[in-house]
Parts: C-alpha cells; structure tokens; sequence
C-alpha cells in the first residue's frame, strides 16, 4: 500500500475515532462509525489516482455516495479541529500537506 493512502487511512480512522469517542460518548466504535470507517478505507484502497491522490476536496470525481459524503464531512467537520489537541503532529502534517498539495487534477487526467 502506498505511504501516502496509509496517511490518509490513518488520518480518517483517527478522525472517525475521535469523534465516535467524543461527540456521541462510545467507549468503542458503533455500527454507525464502524461502518463509515470501512467504507472510507474502501473508497481509499480503490482511489484511481493512488499516490497523486488529491484531497477528496479537490477530488475531479466524487466517489463516495452521498449519504456516505454526508457523514464523513460531518465528522470531518466536528473532529478536524480537535485533531489539533489530541493528534497534533499528525494534523499538522495533514495541514502542511493540504496547504502545499499540487493543483487539483482534472477529469481527463484520471487514470484508467
């Protein structure tokens, strides 16, 4: 698996735990978390661009369903933040890398 797919899995598990953890009070993952959690890691491991991946953000294609987009922005939303007290170093690599990611790539530049 390539380095920066294993960041960003790690970064969305982090996330989903944080907020499974804080914002709905579980001990451990719910159904729900869980859930999303696998899809993402899903959604990860059959990226097209691989390691050029932009951020899903900047992503040309939305390959998430959008119930699925809904959820993880909301948790996104909620634990990113936050990402700065209990992962700092890791959400400030995560920044860095947004801010000075490569221009976001077009359509027609997908792989097949």
């Amino acid at each position: 698996m390539p380095k920066k797919l294993n960041h960003e899995k790690k970064v969305v598990e982090l996330m989903v735990r944080l907020y499974c953890r804080k914002r709905e009070g579980n001990d451990s993952l719910c159904a729900d978390c869980e859930a999303l959690l696998a899809y993402a890691h899903a959604r990860l491991d059959r990226c097209r661009f691989g390691e050029q991946k932009p951020s899903c953000q900047r992503c040309p294609i939305h390959c998430y369903r959008p119930e699925m987009r809904e959820r993880i922005r909301q948790v996104m939303r909620w634990a990113g933040p936050r990402m700065l007290l209990y992962h700092p170093l890791i959400a400030l690599r995560h920044l860095w890398a947004e801010k000075w990611q490569k221009p976001t790539l077009s359509p027609s530049d997908t792989p097949l």
